[in-house]
């Protein structure tokens, strides 16, 4: 997940007819107007250690008076993968003006967090859109780094201002891996590569989003609790 404060008009709105996002657009629309905080998914895995479940995605969701689902502006406009559309969640005020757009429907709690579930296995990174007045948040997204404006911004236009991470950070047990590059595929923020047919994990370049755990068939990655290691940097 990644948590967002912003100041202006939602996503769909301020969308251009470009499709493909610039880093000048990003830098003047998005960096200095928002700060991206990666929180985990809410998900678990059977065995001993289990992944954090995120208490605080399902609070945020239980106390919105409404929710709705339409589709992701971001892939809408860019189409640049074959992600899922309808997995965008507006709350509240904001879920109400996308009814009365026609731009979504309300859903409820248990469908709402069925949409995220989907989403994760689909290997998209969740994140939660707060502007600088509220003290809610009134939109949950569900982000690739090939179409969102602020992953482009770290990932592919290397703004490191674009997301900071979450207290949470995956740890790699490389004795039990089987180097299937499952996880290599699903990371959003390319902190796993192949080298010689053996999976290679930068720590320094996870944000704690946890989309690699869920999906590792011998429960080699594990979310655990940033200690004192530095927060990462997606430029190295």
């Amino acid at each position: 997940m990644l948590l967002f404060q912003h100041t202006h008009k939602p996503l769909a709105i301020r969308m251009s007819e470009q499709k493909d996002w610039t880093k000048e657009e990003i830098e003047k629309e998005y960096i200095g107007e928002m700060t991206a905080v990666t929180i985990p998914v809410n998900l678990h895995l059977d065995g001993k250690q289990h992944i954090l479940s995120l208490v605080e995605m399902k609070d945020i969701l239980e106390e919105a008076s409404v929710i709705s689902v339409g589709e992701c502006g971001c892939r809408t406009r860019v189409k640049t993968c074959d992600a899922p559309l309808d997995v965008c969640l507006s709350l509240d005020e904001a879920a109400n003006d996308a009814i009365k757009r026609g731009s979504a429907k309300k859903v409820s709690l248990k469908r709402a967090l069925e949409v995220l579930k989907r989403s994760h296995d689909a290997g998209l990174v969740h994140i939660t859109y707060t502007f600088k007045d509220d003290e809610r948040p009134r939109y949950v997204c569900s982000c690739c780094s090939c179409c969102c404006h602020s992953m482009s911004g770290l990932v592919r236009f290397r703004i490191p201002e674009a997301v900071v991470a979450s207290k949470y950070v995956v740890t790699h047990n490389y004795e039990t891996c089987i180097n299937c590059g499952t996880c290599v595929e699903r990371c959003q923020f390319k902190a796993r590569r192949m080298e010689d047919n053996e999976m290679v994990f930068d720590k320094t370049r996870c944000f704690g989003c946890g989309v690699c755990t869920s999906t590792c068939p011998t429960d080699s990655n594990l979310l655990v609790k940033r200690k004192c290691e530095p927060l990462p940097n997606a430029l190295l």
